[in-house]
């Protein structure tokens, strides 16, 4: 069977952060806390000189710290952060970078090219640039009580959205309006 990629047109080092906030192996969670939450990020990458060693995200503080009941004071990033990293190649296609996220369950993957971190890509700057990749995200959630939620099912075509006027190839037909995923969800 042939298996057609699909290419969005736009390289993961058109969307990176190039230069991502990174903390040292011995600061503390506390430390990483106050510096995500300067910065208005989710995750830090951990460096020693110019190596990458590791990745801690918020959910790694909430999970491995907070919920262990662990002092933030006194753990170390190097304690809780993620070691065996999944990577991108900067020449990659950012659709490509999506689907590594999607089925390894992370939402950050550092650049890598030639053995050195030339930078990170978020799921969020995938999303801000093809917010149409969206749906390729969307079915690995898990939904909270989803028997009692307005769950969207399959696509019904591609035209105007009859909420917000811009064509969209995800109609999906709600209360007898066309609606695109994003206007859907406000319904």
């Amino acid at each position: 069977m042939l298996k057609i990629a699909y290419k969005t047109g736009y390289k993961v080092c058109d969307a990176m952060t190039r230069n991502p906030v990174s903390i040292s192996p011995g600061s503390t969670i506390y430390q990483c806390a106050i510096k995500m939450k300067e910065k208005h990020i989710g995750g830090l990458v951990v460096t020693e000189g110019k190596s990458l060693l590791g990745f801690i995200s918020d959910r790694d503080i909430v999970r491995k710290v907070i919920a262990e009941k662990k002092d933030p004071s006194s753990a170390n990033a190097s304690e809780i952060m993620a070691k065996n990293l999944v990577t991108i190649s900067p020449e990659a296609d950012i659709y490509d970078a999506l689907i590594k996220m999607r089925d390894t369950d992370v939402r950050h993957l550092p650049v890598m090219s030639s053995g050195n971190m030339v930078g990170i890509i978020t799921l969020k700057d995938i999303l801000k640039i093809q917010p149409q990749l969206f749906e390729l995200v969307v079915e690995k959630y898990e939904l909270r009580e989803e028997s009692r939620k307005p769950v969207l099912m399959g696509p019904v075509s591609e035209g105007l959205c009859e909420g917000c006027g811009f064509p969209s190839r995800n109609l999906r037909e709600i209360e007898g309006c066309f609606l695109c995923t994003r206007c859907a969800r406000k319904v």
